[in-house]
């Protein structure tokens, strides 16, 4: 019956155009009240706890610092400074893409904000060079997706904070997956360069090894900001929250003294901020409360004795999960869908003896595929705005697919080989 009410719930209020968190917190209520005898009063303690969690605060800092670098600039002097470096590499200046997404992912924790922020200077530029306008989208789409994925990243410090796994120890397990997916983004882009049409201009640029040296000078304050935000985590100076706060600070002063940073677009930054968390943290709450009546209820516990009857050990239970999310994700932007399903898939895969780490990474990975999967690929459609339609959804959609089965790919390596994720957090 439980079952039921869940799922029949939120198949209405969702089809219904409810706002998520209202829908997720509906559900909860409802299963709290007629199937947990009345004990709505848990919804309450749930939201407090929430609310009042000290690694929670870290999200709208992280928000803060990924909205001041896109108004200030800085993504501009990054892409500009990284540019000379690939000229002569097969593909050519389209792993500049990859490579500024990859450095602004660890600044900035938001995926689309990386796809927003180079994709505004990558495509406008590559397209008046001659590349091929689908590549450039499908190269900004993918290289976006990273900042899902490399710390400091707002799903993985929601993750660690709803689901009270060590946030320092998730930052640390990203890290090599997503340069390992970087890597594999590079080799696609020299791969594609080679075979079938054109993708790119017909001649190789002059490799200037002195504008190569002026431009990565020019990029100098970067690392700078990245230890800040990450350095003082791993070395135990900082705590997330205060790793957010130091990042903000140093964002400010470079984006005044690096950037073009004003007052006016710092209050339009704290603003964006401000909308965006809100927007996220009512779909917490939401969360919060449903998550609270599937515990009460052991939801999870009966889900998997009732697959486990079916005859599939734990690994067939992760296949259904994977493709559970990679048919969601269809639908529902990435947070989003972390926070709808962590109530019941996190219990299910602890309780199957799934590591907690391992499991944030690959749920990171999977809402990945999804800010590329159409119809609601968020990533897709960032950059088709971007292109004023120059590049529809579709076009967009096929020139991501060959990242898309790259991170799928990464799933089934990272499942196959846990260790390739757990072993840098093994040294905390």
């Amino acid at each position: 019956m439980s079952w039921m009410v869940l799922s029949s719930g939120l198949l209405v209020l969702l089809s219904s155009g409810a706002l998520l968190g209202a829908a997720l917190g509906l559900v909860g209520l409802t299963l709290l009240h007629f199937q947990g005898h009345g004990s709505m009063s848990l919804a309450i303690n749930s939201s407090w706890n929430l609310l009042t969690g000290f690694s929670l605060t870290a999200v709208p800092l992280f928000i803060f610092l990924g909205d001041i670098l896109l108004a200030s600039g800085v993504s501009t002097r990054v892409y500009n400074g990284l540019t000379p470096l690939f000229r002569r590499i097969p593909g050519q200046l389209l792993h500049t893409n990859i490579a500024v997404c990859t450095l602004f992912s660890a600044v900035s924790g938001s995926s689309s904000a990386t796809a927003a922020a180079i994709g505004s200077i990558g495509y406008p530029e590559l397209k008046r060079r001659g590349y091929s306008p689908s590549m450039v989208v499908g190269t900004l789409a993918a290289g976006g997706t990273l900042g899902l994925l490399i710390p400091p990243s707002l799903a993985l410090i929601i993750y660690g904070a709803t689901q009270h796994v060590s946030i320092g120890k998730l930052f640390l397990a990203g890290i090599l997956p997503g340069l390992m997916i970087s890597a594999a983004f590079f080799g696609w882009i020299i791969i594609r360069s080679k075979i079938g049409s054109a993708v790119v201009p017909q001649g190789k640029e002059e490799m200037d090894w002195g504008e190569v040296r002026s431009g990565l000078k020019q990029i100098w304050p970067l690392p700078i900001l990245i230890f800040f935000v990450l350095g003082t985590i791993y070395m135990g100076i900082a705590t997330p929250t205060e790793a957010a706060s130091l990042g903000v600070v140093a964002s400010i002063v470079l984006g005044f003294t690096w950037g073009d940073l004003t007052i006016g677009k710092l209050w339009g930054a704290f603003k964006n901020a401000t909308v965006m968390f809100s927007a996220i943290a009512f779909i917490m709450l939401g969360t919060a409360i449903l998550s609270q009546a599937v515990s009460m209820l052991a939801l999870p516990r009966e889900a998997v004795s009732a697959i486990s009857s079916f005859g599939l050990g734990p690994y067939g239970i992760l296949l259904m999960i994977v493709l559970v999310y990679i048919v969601l994700g269809c639908f529902f932007d990435g947070i989003s869908l972390l926070l709808m399903t962590l109530p019941i898939t996190f219990p299910m895969m602890m309780s199957l003896g799934f590591d907690p780490i391992w499991f944030g990474i690959i749920v990171t990975l999977l809402m990945e595929i999804g800010m590329i999967t159409p119809p609601v690929g968020l990533n897709l459609f960032v950059l088709t705005s971007i292109t004023k339609n120059e590049v529809n959804l579709t076009e967009a959609a096929w020139a991501s697919l060959p990242y898309w089965l790259i991170l799928l790919s990464a799933v089934g390596i990272y499942t196959l080989f846990p260790s390739v994720v757990l072993w840098l957090p093994g040294f905390m």
